[in-house]
């Protein structure tokens, strides 16, 4: 049969040729520093320019003043982060340098070893979009204006307006609040799971090699090597807490909540607190009569607690007093209405934590629970302490307020949810005494995707004396456990690669084998064994990073329990 000449090779190039250059939408191509290589004639048209005019300049250099300042600080970090950027506003300037809005997709291709080749971008022409906002915008205008002309005579109605106007103001920002903590949620969670994998393996291998100096003799060269194990362990460590913090503010972090008495609880951290704020600021602590019980994660609450006393402690350089009380509290329904973020009504405990230091205005109470924020001199500070006690509060259902001015003093009101029903009141602020590690001979199911990490905990559980099988994928556990009769414990990581996570190795695993037990991994908590942000009732959790000891008495604690 004879080819038709549009079937052609050379036809179909040209058609190919001829919807890139003349598509409805603009189609770029950059090199990694955003250099121009190719555009096609639609965008060209757009903006007004020949093509030898636009083929070497870098793309920021397209764009009005806010847009190159969005491309440096949002769109270029984000792109190299997760590869892509979806329906980002952005202005190009033109030959007559009047601004074309546009709409941009991009995604950035890379090599097989993670280097960045170019990107691509999508651009869509948005100018009739912005100008039937900026319809929308006067229409408003012009209704407020007519109501303010009507206002002797439709009083009632006004004050109907009014209302409307606050609750969709009211909704506006409760939806801004969600769209930030979704973002960032977004953001952290990818960096969380493969940073915390890193740092596992790191504080993993840095524990080995302190472990191998103990048995080496005394030297020069040992005590610099310590050293410098001791040094990068720290680094380590801080890394962690840092990512941890971002957790808490996106309300990523698992947490276990019990029954909490917070006046015992402060009683217990007293110590701590005088010591973390110094001999010359005075700390006293009032806890009211009949005090309920609260419902929260007694250990993170602790942490809220010495994160608010530090801040305090930076804000009374010269010294002062932090009192910190509990009491009961009633949130109606009144409060609540007229708050921002969403809130239940009923009853809390509260804790308020109050100094007598400087101060801050009204600007900066605002932002104050931003990640990042700080108002502490560079390098003093990360701005992740008040955003961590945020997200641990609002993660466990509870509000936080904050009230100050300038030369009298913060007040921090933390309110827990009252628990309601019977639970033991967990004994807080017991330190737990180092123990003897103890190994076994059982047989243990290792699951982890990363090559490394699955070496690192196969290695500790090969020490320990456990028999270990290693799989990287939830297919791969499958096919040992069809082959192997005997598995004692599957440890797996909670995010996995094949379409089949830890949470559903698990139940299929048990579903062929009754009571098999399981521990759980992750450095990013997801719906697969986090729910609202508390772990299941039947979830065995071990979070990155971990180290020798907290993986060896995990798995025993697990191995033994009935």
């Amino acid at each position: 049969m004879a080819m038709e000449a549009s079937d052609t090779p050379e036809v179909l190039d040209d058609d190919l040729q001829d919807l890139f250059e003349h598509a409805p939408c603009g189609y770029l191509t950059a090199r990694p520093d955003g250099r121009v290589v190719r555009i096609n004639v639609t965008l060209l048209s757009w903006l007004g320019l020949q093509r030898d005019e636009v083929v070497g300049r870098r793309f920021q250099d397209l764009l009005n003043i806010a847009g190159k300042i969005y491309y440096e600080t949002h769109f270029s970090p984000l792109l190299r982060l997760q590869g892509f950027f979806n329906e980002v506003a952005l202005d190009f300037v033109g030959a007559d340098t009047r601004l074309v809005p546009v709409l941009v997709n991009a995604v950035e291709r890379r090599a097989d070893d993670g280097a960045a080749q170019f990107v691509r971008m999508t651009v869509f022409n948005a100018t009739d979009r912005r100008r039937y906002e900026h319809e929308l915008l006067e229409a408003r205008r012009v209704a407020e204006a007519a109501t303010l002309e009507l206002g002797e005579l439709a009083r009632t109605l006004e004050a109907r307006v009014a209302e409307e106007v606050a609750e969709r103001v009211r909704a506006e920002e409760t939806l801004r609040q969600s769209q930030k903590m979704e973002a960032i949620g977004q953001l952290t969670g990818g960096v969380a799971h493969d940073f915390n994998n890193l740092l596992t393996i790191i504080l993993g291998g840095l524990e080995t090699v302190g472990r191998q100096l103990e048995r080496l003799a005394p030297s020069p060269e040992a005590e610099r090597i310590e050293r410098a194990v001791r040094m990068a362990t720290h680094g380590a460590e801080r890394a962690a807490t840092l990512t941890s913090r971002l957790l808490a503010f996106a309300r990523r972090q698992p947490l276990d909540p019990k029954a909490v008495d917070a006046g015992r609880l402060l009683t217990n951290l007293a110590d701590l607190l005088q010591r973390t704020l110094g001999e010359t600021i005075e700390l006293e602590t009032v806890s009211g009569a009949g005090l309920w019980r609260a419902l929260a994660d007694p250990n993170e609450l602790e942490n809220a607690l010495v994160n608010l006393a530090v801040n305090a402690r930076d804000a009374m350089p010269a010294g002062g007093r932090l009192t910190i009380e509990t009491s009961n509290a009633q949130l109606d329904e009144a409060y609540v209405h007229d708050l921002a973020e969403p809130v239940a009504a009923g009853q809390y405990v509260l804790i308020a934590v109050s100094d007598s230091g400087s101060g801050m205005a009204a600007d900066t109470l605002v932002k104050v629970f931003e990640p990042f924020f700080t108002t502490k001199e560079a390098g003093k500070g990360t701005g992740l302490g008040l955003s961590q006690v945020y997200g641990f509060v609002r993660q466990s259902n509870g509000h936080i307020r904050i009230y100050s001015e300038v030369g009298e003093g913060t007040t921090v009101k933390i309110y827990l949810p009252r628990l309601v029903g019977e639970a033991t009141v967990v004994d807080e602020g017991v330190a737990r005494l180092p123990t003897r590690l103890h190994g076994g001979r059982e047989r243990v199911l290792v699951v982890e995707d990363h090559e490394d990490l699955l070496a690192y905990s196969s290695g500790v559980l090969r020490e320990l004396g456990y028999d270990v099988l290693e799989a990287n994928s939830g297919r791969r556990a499958l096919e040992i456990l069809q082959s192997t009769q005997d598995v004692d414990l599957l440890f797996t990581d909670v995010v996995l690669p094949g379409g089949m996570d830890g949470r559903a190795l698990a139940d299929e695993m048990r579903r062929r084998r009754p009571g098999l037990k399981v521990l759980f991994t992750t450095g990013y908590t997801r719906n697969a064994i986090v729910h609202n942000g508390r772990l299941d009732a039947d979830v065995k959790l071990i979070t990155k990073p971990f180290n020798f000891r907290d993986l060896a008495e995990k798995v025993r604690a697990v191995l033994d329990a009935s």
